[in-house]
């Protein structure tokens, strides 16, 4: 297991060396963003920009003070299970090379958020605009006149107006809504549209107010989750760390000296690190989740 850590060590010299000029945090952070962009339909600088729009980006300070706890954390934790000095140094860089990571998966859940409530403002303001124009494409022009669309969502409804306009009728545009934001409230709406479109329904003020106060629900169950979910977060997080004190009990009832002599063997050594491997990805797994599964609908 060391030889492997000594390996990692020296990736990451090399980078350093090759980067002349540029500091390793920032090289780390830029290799740890162009991989994720391979992967997510939005790119991380779409994703950060609208953060930094929003006010939700982190200052250089909290940076500053993450960077020190990732740091605080792995050295102490890492010292206390080997009491290798050299390990603990390699457990420091590794811990704090996941907070591009980190940051990624915040902005994700963050842009998730922003987009679940412009996603709500169309379908809101889409169905009160009907109840006045008694026509699909003329509420979208309404909601987008009004201003109270942002981007991105304000360029896909300016798309669903103009196909619709160039096939002559709305089906490409709900299509091209519908797979872009494949959120409930979006196809149910759309749904309803369609099914008005078809039949010619005159009377439709009554289903469309029922389809509102759905939405209200909707929105409503999603932040009492969202809610719910930061208060599970701080406990999970507090719970993830604490699984890594359990060695300390253990040197309490063998002895620190004990467990030391008993660190020298290669086999528990390579358990130890196992112990902290799997502790660590626990957590991640409980990050990513709580970033990813915002629970929209």
């Amino acid at each position: 297991m060391e030889i492997i850590l000594i390996g990692l060590i020296i990736v990451f010299i090399v980078s350093y060396r090759t980067k002349k000029g540029e500091s390793v945090y920032k090289f780390i952070s830029q290799q740890a963003i162009n991989t994720y962009k391979k992967f997510e339909p939005y790119s991380f600088k779409v994703m950060r920009d609208k953060v930094k729009e929003l006010g939700l980006e982190y200052t250089p300070r909290q940076y500053l003070f993450q960077i020190i706890i990732f740091a605080g954390l792995a050295g102490g934790i890492s010292y206390l299970y080997f009491y290798n000095l050299f390990i603990c140094i390699i457990y420091i860089v590794i811990a704090v090379s996941f907070i591009p990571y980190v940051t990624y998966l915040r902005c994700k859940r963050q842009y998730s958020e922003y987009l679940f409530e412009q996603v709500q403002v169309y379908c809101t303001n889409t169905i009160m605009e009907f109840a006045t124009t008694q026509a699909f494409v003329k509420s979208l022009e309404g909601v987008v006149e009004s201003g109270i669309l942002e981007e991105p969502i304000l360029s896909d409804v300016k798309t669903m107006i103009a196909l619709s306009y160039e096939q002559g009728d709305v089906y490409d545009s709900i299509k091209y809504m519908d797979t872009k934001y494949p959120y409930y409230m979006v196809k149910n709406m759309h749904q309803l549209f369609l099914q008005v479109t078809k039949e010619g329904a005159k009377d439709t003020a009554e289903t469309f107010e029922n389809m509102l106060s759905d939405i209200d629900i909707l929105v409503e169950g999603v932040y009492r989750d969202r809610t719910d979910r930061a208060a599970f977060h701080k406990q999970f997080i507090t719970f993830g760390v604490a699984l890594y004190g359990m060695i300390a009990l253990i040197q309490i009832l063998i002895g620190t000296e004990t467990y030391i002599s008993m660190t020298d063997n290669v086999i528990i050594r390579i358990f130890i690190h196992g112990v902290v491997i799997i502790n660590s990805w626990f957590l991640l797994s409980g990050e990513k989740y709580y970033n990813e599964n915002v629970g929209a609908e």
